[in-house]
């Protein structure tokens, strides 16, 4: 459920090794017009791109402790936009200086036949979801709320319900490796947010 949308992610070429940088929290739903209002003053975009994705997570299981991972996430409401298949290493926990947490980050567009593909290689679906939600800019950051729904019937993304009663809130940048500075400006940025909502370096494992 880290994983922002779809619609906002870079696709990266070369051998560029890409780190992201992220900072997260939650808002009830009552706080969610706020925190839009306050957004829309703050960011280059006043009025939020708005974004509803399709979410599989698929797990390869194998001799190591922990399955491999990947994403595939597509546009529901962007008809012809490509999928998209993410993969996002463990995080780094070294620096305690840093004021968001990095990992690793590769993301590419893809056909629509990924999920096949998937499965041929030996992958496991192990859940999907449902994201609605805005996107907001801020220079290279990006600002995503949004809202995680159960999908009822498996494959069905028409029948959904809300998982909880509030929105996720995710500030994310990816940039090369080594570029740990821009951890500072995040930690401004999320300042200026309080106190609608409190953005935090969250490590994935101590949710577990």
């Amino acid at each position: 459920m880290e994983a922002p949308p779809v619609t906002m992610m870079p696709v990266t070429g070369g051998t560029i090794n890409m780190m992201e940088y992220l900072l997260q929290g939650s808002v009830l739903d009552h706080s969610l017009e706020s925190l839009i209002h306050r957004l829309r003053g703050l960011c280059d975009n006043m009025e939020p791109e708005t974004f509803v994705d399709h979410e599989m997570v698929f797990l390869l299981k194998g001799q190591q402790a922990s399955p491999f991972v990947l994403r595939a996430r597509r546009s529901l409401d962007r008809a012809g936009a490509p999928w998209h298949l993410r993969y996002l290493g463990q995080p780094e926990m070294g620096d305690k200086n840093r004021h968001a947490l990095v990992r690793n980050c590769v993301d590419i567009a893809t056909s629509e036949n990924l999920t096949d593909f998937l499965m041929e290689m030996g992958f496991r679906m192990d859940h999907e979801f449902v994201a609605r939600g805005h996107l907001f800019r801020k220079g290279i950051m990006k600002i995503v709320v949004y809202k995680i729904f159960r999908i009822l019937v498996p494959g069905n993304t028409d029948n959904t319900e809300a998982l909880s009663l509030s929105y996720l809130v995710e500030l994310s940048v990816v940039a090369p490796a080594g570029q740990d500075m821009v951890s500072d400006d995040m930690r401004n940025f999320a300042e200026q947010l309080k106190p609608l909502v409190h953005l935090e370096k969250i490590d994935p494992k101590r949710l577990m």
